[in-house]
């Protein structure tokens, strides 16, 4: 699979951004999908990641209840709604895949993201 990150941009603290991963390639509802970002100077860092229906999604602490992670099996498109953002979102932010067919690594923790994006940038101004 092949993934294309696009919908990054300057945005003033407060505001928000849609960021769109499209895939290429079929089966795409059979991989679970996450977003990273790498900020400057900062490791990087697993935001969201959904499962391969949909029916099960992560985030991590710092984007609870701020960002969204949804997709469009039909449109091989995963989507990250940032909103409330914040300077500290500032960062490169990559979309990635984990072939995941049975939800088994999914659902027991382990989604290993194997395929990956060009990142977007994403510079949020105070």
């Amino acid at each position: 699979v092949q993934l294309q990150a696009s919908g990054g941009g300057l945005v003033q603290a407060g505001g928000s951004l849609r960021l769109s991963c499209a895939a290429s390639g079929r089966r795409f509802s059979y991989y679970a999908m996450g977003w990273f970002r790498q900020g400057p100077g900062k490791e990087r860092e697993y935001v969201a990641g959904i499962s391969w229906n949909g029916d099960s999604t992560y985030y991590a602490d710092s984007v609870k209840g701020r960002f969204t992670i949804s997709r469009d099996n039909a449109k091989n498109t995963v989507y990250l709604q940032m909103n409330s953002l914040k300077p500290e979102d500032t960062a490169v932010y990559y979309c990635a895949a984990d072939w995941d067919p049975t939800g088994s690594s999914w659902y027991e923790g382990l989604p290993v993201y194997d395929y990956w994006g060009q990142g977007t940038q994403v510079t949020v101004s105070s």
